[in-house]
């Protein structure tokens, strides 16, 4: 190994441990580690400022603006409230439905809000049915994992490996690119979730909220409900203009007249011109902490590819693999973003992974995109710790859940997740 891959192993190490040990906050724990690349001249400075004004950055603080626009309205809540009125009168097959639109609206919608909107309105509707919030409130979050999946806007995994792709000389994902895999998954995990979630959770022992809080760190960095308006009042007109230029954005990306970024971007500024959205609230959405995290770990995952560290990794992956074949290093690459992901930030894990997975795929002379599209599936796929994925921890709180519980009903629904990934991904994109 060269002086430049031992520094880049070693950061790469202590960030992990760092994350892992969560006493420190994810995102300055990402810039620490991206100074000591820049500061050893791992990394170039001109590498750096590409992290920091990458697409994907661009892309996540324009969507995060109009997604607070559309908050800021009463649209968001007006929409689920409404919901749940009609939904209410079907009883408990009516909060399956709310659970439902809820995951569907993650795919096109950062699903942390639509959990802080929705959660209360499960577990009231539940109370009234004479039922358990706890049967449903684990399922709302994983609902909402699951369809964010299903686009490249729905979650910040999906960008963030489209960009590190690029970086690799990959070309981009289209935005519904990777849907068909992702309805593979998100149908059968909520195939599970409707027969199996109810019966593991019905005999949960009630925790007390206030004494599960999470450790200081655990939380992943800019998910703090305050930031979110559930009771907005409804402002038509600024919900409709926040609502168009949305639709507007998604079907120009949809349809490659601009990218992503650029359309995001566009709409995000023609809201703040508009006066739909104030540029102080506008600055409030951006969410700069998720922001920094990302770009800081972007830089770490870069320094992988860059001092050539991830070519050696994927080099003695080959040599191991070798007589095995490709689908058993997808079934690697998926198995191995599965198990990170419940430990690291699905951002750490898409950037780290990516430029190894498509290093692996070139070495065995195959196409990489099978393995883009499972380090995008399984990035985002936390399900087995209540501190894996943001939504997860609201709902740990709310619904006073112990830690096994997410063990109990979280675990399998990986198994099953990783299972059907496998079947779809080599039939949606041959190797």
């Amino acid at each position: 190994m060269t002086f430049a891959q031992i520094i880049a192993l070693g950061v790469l190490v202590i960030v992990v441990a760092a994350l892992i040990h969560g006493k420190l906050r994810s995102d300055v724990v990402a810039l620490a580690g991206a100074a000591v690349l820049l500061g050893t001249r791992t990394v170039r400075p001109i590498e750096v400022q590409g992290a920091f004004a990458s697409p994907a950055i661009i892309a996540l603080a324009s969507l995060f603006v109009i997604a607070y626009a559309m908050e800021l309205s009463g649209l968001l809540g007006l929409l689920i409230r409404g919901a749940t009125r009609l939904c209410a009168r079907l009883g408990t097959a009516g909060l399956w439905l709310v659970i439902s639109l809820c995951g569907l609206a993650s795919a096109f919608l950062n699903n942390t809000p639509i959990v802080v909107l929705g959660a209360p309105v499960v577990r009231d509707v539940a109370q009234g049915l004479g039922q358990s919030p706890k049967r449903f409130l684990i399922p709302l979050s994983y609902a909402t994992i699951l369809g964010g999946a299903c686009t490249l806007i729905g979650t910040s995994t999906n960008l963030l490996v489209n960009d590190m792709a690029r970086n690799a000389g990959q070309p981009a994902f289209g935005l519904f690119e990777a849907t068909p895999v992702a309805l593979v998954v998100a149908l059968a995990g909520g195939i599970y979730l409707l027969l199996m979630g109810p019966r593991l959770l019905t005999s949960t022992p009630d925790a007390p909220a206030d004494s599960h809080s999470p450790p200081q760190g655990t939380i992943p960095a800019g998910e703090d409900p305050a930031l979110y308006p559930p009771n907005a009042p409804f402002a038509p007109a600024r919900a409709l203009a926040s609502l168009a230029v949305f639709i507007l954005v998604v079907v120009v990306a949809a349809t490659g007249v601009l990218p992503i970024a650029a359309a995001a971007f566009a709409g995000a500024v023609g809201l703040v011109l508009t006066r739909v959205i104030s540029v102080e609230d506008a600055y409030k959405g951006l969410r700069p902490d998720i922001l920094l995290l990302i770009a800081g770990m972007v830089v770490v995952g870069l320094s992988l590819e860059v001092t050539g560290l991830a070519a050696l990794a994927s080099e003695r992956l080959v040599a191991w693999l070798r007589g095995l074949g490709p689908l058993y290093a997808l079934a690697l690459i998926y198995g191995a973003t599965l198990f990170l992901t419940e430990i690291l930030s699905n951002a750490a894990v898409a950037v780290l992974l990516t430029p190894i997975a498509v290093a692996l795929a070139e070495n065995l002379g195959v196409s990489p995109r099978p393995f883009l599209v499972a380090v995008m599936m399984a990035a985002s796929a936390a399900f087995a710790t209540p501190f894996g994925y943001q939504t997860n921890v609201l709902v740990y709180q709310m619904g006073g859940y112990r830690y096994l519980d997410f063990v109990r009903i979280g675990a399998p629904l990986n198994l099953i997740t990783w299972a059907a990934g496998m079947a779809a991904i080599p039939a949606f994109f041959p190797f």
